[in-house]
């Protein structure tokens, strides 16, 4: 198991994401699957903090699992991916701008979260251990 360390904290938080498109159109065909793809990952480049474990993307929707430092809400980093996902997907695809005229919107306004736990035993562990970690910005394994 591996958690994060930041300069004031120690995390393993993760997150199941999941949002649809607007009216959940299926719009999200295999080009637009690969260019979306490819701009989730360009938004976590200037949130290095921020980690997209897996990306799954249907024909109308889209699951992450993603670890989210705790500094953040998981509401704003949402927020932010699909901002700039849809403003890149409406300039790069024509007919979505046609598909949604009137909006500045591809997705949907609301998202369904869970968080990823870890067990007893996990904690126990770490409980045992933390105190053997050197500081800094290290990553642990447990």
């Amino acid at each position: 198991m591996q958690l994060h360390k930041s300069g004031h904290s120690v995390y393993k938080t993760q997150y199941h994401v999941v949002w649809v498109t607007k009216y959940r159109r299926k719009i999200l065909n295999k080009g637009v699957q690969e260019y979306l793809r490819s701009k989730l990952l360009e938004v976590i480049k200037y949130y290095p903090d921020w980690e997209i474990k897996t990306i799954g993307i249907g024909e109308e929707h889209v699951h992450l699992y993603m670890v989210i430092p705790p500094k953040y809400t998981v509401s704003r980093v949402i927020e932010t991916i699909k901002k700039n996902t849809s403003s890149k997907l409406k300039k790069q695809f024509a007919f979505m701008k046609e598909v949604y005229w009137g909006t500045d919107a591809i997705w949907s306004t609301g998202f369904f979260v869970s968080t990823v736990g870890i067990n007893e035993q996990i904690i126990r562990r770490y409980i045992e251990q933390q105190g053997k970690e050197d500081t800094g910005q290290a990553t642990l394994e447990l």
